[in-house]
This record gives C-alpha cells, structure tokens and sequence, in this order.
C-alpha cells in the first residue's frame, strides 16, 4: 500500500497513543511517541494521548506541572492528557512499582473520552501497556503494544535493589499487556524471543525499529569544543543520555581514573547522577553536563572524540539504548562496553561504526579509546559508517511507515472482525 492510501487510511479514524513519556521529554522514548502521534494527527487521524507528567531523565516531575493532577493540552494537532502520578527520585522495585500503580490508577480511571480505532502502546512502562490493554478491550477495537524494554528482564538484569523479587511480577504484567494484542511491535529482533516466552504468537510480531530523531550536526567541530572548554589535544570520552544502573557507568568513572590525560564527559541525568558525582569525587578529568538542547545535541555529541555506550554485564536481551540512533548521526565512532551477546552489540555491529569492548572492563575501554584517539584517519572512517547507516536503515520516513503499515494491517484485520 503506497504512503498516499495509508493516509486515506487514516482519515478519520480515532487512534489512542498510551506512552508514560512524550513531549517536551527530548531522550528515551519519548520523542518517539511524540513524532509518531503527530505524524498520524497530520496523515488526517484523530489522535490522543494518555501519558504522564515530563520527568525524564532527570527522574523529577518538570516544574511547570509540579502540583498538577489532571491537564489537557494540544500540540501539533494531537490531544494531549496528562495524568500525575508518582516519581521516585531513586529506583529501587519498590519505587518502581509506585511508580507504575499510581501511572495505572491514574490511568484507568480517567481515560480520555471518546472510543478510539485503534490503541497503540509503549512499554514501559508496564502500566502503560495494562491500561492500552484494558481500553482496547473495553471498546472491542485492536491493540499494539510497541515493546521498547522488556520490563521483566530488565528487573532481573539491570540490578535494581529488590529486582529480582520484582521480575516475576512485571513478567506476569508484560504477559497480560501482551497476550490480546492484535499485533506486538518489538524494536529489535533480539526481543522476539523474549516476547514468545510471554505467550505471543511469533505470527503476530512485527519489528519496528526506532528511527534517528536528531538532525544531523551542523556547528564547526572547533568552535564547539572551545565553547565547551575541550582543548583540541585533549581526548575526549562522551556519554550522553540517562544515568540509571543498568547502564554501569561506573565504568567510565574508573576509565577516568586509569587515563588522567582523557577527558571523561558524562551529559545528561537520571537516578544515579549524584551517585557517579560522589564516585568520581575530586578527579579533574570528568565533567558532568546537563542535557543538551535539541539544537546543539548532535554538535555536542560530534565534537568528542570518541561515543561511548555502557552497559552491565548482566543486561542482556531486555533494552537497545535509544542513544545508538543519535549517537550514528554525529559521524563519531562508538566504543560499546556492552555484552557481546546482547541486541546493543548486534546494533553496533551492523553499523560498522564502533567497536565492542568487555563491559565492566575499564582497562579494556581505555585501550579502545586510546587505539580510536591515536589514529585519526581509522577513527573517523569508522565514524563515517553512522551516518550511512542511517540512511540506509533509521531513517524517520521509513521508521514511520512501518508503524503505518502496522496500523493499516490492524484496521483492516479489524473490519467486521471487533476484538474479543
């Protein structure tokens, strides 16, 4: 079906987006949610959103919407309705399943008005993926839950206080999202093993990967780095997005300490923010940066040396970091300090721009940069493989039409056919 019939598709049609992340949210999945709901407002659909208060990374409720309990808001031709709910400063599976009870209660019961075409959902949250179940099941229309993380997984992997107590019941939560579903979205081929063991027919996945939501990098690569205080000589390590466990940024705080002469820049926030601020305690080679702009993010990322992407040793099968996606257009090369076996590495390998290293092994990590800083040549053809690969495979047209098609395919599956 060609993009033009999709649309006349669309015309009309009523579809619910439930995501606990959108707009103004600029990382994770957020924008995500946001470019696809706006997308199908624009194809002639009439779109609302479910989702919560803007929190992330920084894991603190934006304070514009501190205090409020219930908004509604357009944007971009898109409903918008926000529902509080609680936000722990500091993970732990206790504070996350507040997190995620206060996100369902809020949600069921206050869903937006009106019954939809067609409910689309990102996990996670769990709950996220519960109410988009819930709704579709109450109006007898399709579901899709888009699988971003794999809760249960991540509970056991990521080594969250109490997590592994916690991955049973969010296993048991992602199956009841999951099992009614007309179709389920998975971002990486990686996670359709994972989604089978939930009891989803692999007949019904599709995969869906996320698409580079950054423009390109457009500020000289010099005047960037004066501004940010990075002489030329200096190496510089960067790594930009969130700061949870399951990332193990220690270490990159270790890194820092085995190579006085590299310049380590952790930019972003998250829940472990002031924990790596106390590790890394008085060493003169690190810098933490807050997020930055939408505008100057890509330029940023491009004036480092060298990207860098961590993750624990235990994380596996159950998250592929958004950042790759920004990280590919900068044109800078990526050192992935990740599990060999795990869908991160398949996704730096595919790219041909960046190299694997043992995660947890700063004395391995330090070697890579220093092999990537030494030769600029090699590293900036490594580099050069990101933007191409972006091109060739995450671009957002054709992200998008995937997510048409997989809209298409429901609705038309659901004519005369309403869901049990």
């Amino acid at each position: 079906m060609s993009a033009a019939e999709d649309h006349r598709t669309f015309q009309d049609r009523r579809v619910l987006v439930v995501s606990t992340n959108y707009a103004p949210e600029l990382t994770g999945i957020g924008p995500y949610a946001t470019q696809l709901a706006e997308h199908w407002a624009a194809s002639g659909a009439g779109v609302q959103v479910l989702t919560g208060m803007p929190h992330y990374p920084s894991w603190r409720t934006d304070e514009r919407y501190r205090g409020v309990w219930r908004t509604r808001e357009t944007r971009a031709g898109v409903t918008v309705h926000r529902r509080r709910h609680y936000v722990p400063p500091r993970q732990s599976a206790l504070r996350r399943a507040a997190f995620e009870a206060t996100v369902l209660a809020h949600g069921l019961l206050a869903p937006p008005p009106g019954r939809p075409d067609a409910v689309i959902a990102q996990m996670p949250s769990l709950a996220g993926g519960v109410i988009g179940a819930r709704i579709a099941r109450r109006h007898r229309v399709p579901y899709i839950p888009v699988v971003q993380d794999l809760m249960g997984a991540a509970a056991a992997q990521s080594g969250i206080r109490g997590g592994g107590r916690a991955a049973a019941a969010a296993a048991a939560a992602e199956r009841y999202a999951l099992r009614g579903a007309a179709l389920v979205g998975v971002i990486h081929e990686t996670f359709v093993p994972g989604v089978t063991a939930l009891g989803v027919d692999p007949d019904r996945i599709r995969v869906v990967p996320n698409w580079t939501h950054v423009e390109p990098p457009s500020a000289d690569r010099s005047a960037t780095r004066a501004r940010l205080g990075w002489p030329d000589r200096t190496p510089v390590l960067l790594h930009s997005g969130n700061m949870g466990l399951k990332q193990g940024l220690d270490v990159l705080i270790d890194t820092a300490r085995l190579a006085p002469d590299v310049r380590v820049v952790l930019m972003g926030d998250g829940n472990q923010r002031e924990a790596l601020r106390a590790l890394a305690g008085t060493l003169p080679n690190i810098d933490f940066l807050p997020p930055a702009d939408a505008g100057e993010f890509t330029d940023v990322l491009a004036a480092a040396d060298v990207l860098a992407v961590t993750q624990r040793a235990s994380v596996l099968d159950m998250s592929v970091p958004s950042k790759l996606t920004s990280y590919f257009v900068s044109g800078r090369p990526v050192v992935a300090s990740v599990a060999d076996e795990g869908g991160t590495a398949d996704e730096v390998r595919r790219s041909g721009a960046g190299v694997l290293v043992a995660p947890e092994d700063p004395a391995a990590l330090l070697a890579a940069v220093r092999k990537l800083t030494e030769d600029a040549t090699a590293a900036g053809a490594l580099g050069a493989h990101g933007p191409r690969y972006v091109a060739h495979h995450l671009g957002r047209e054709a992200g998008l039409a995937r997510f048409d098609a997989l809209l298409t395919e429901v609705l038309g599956n659901a004519q005369g056919s309403p869901q049990r």
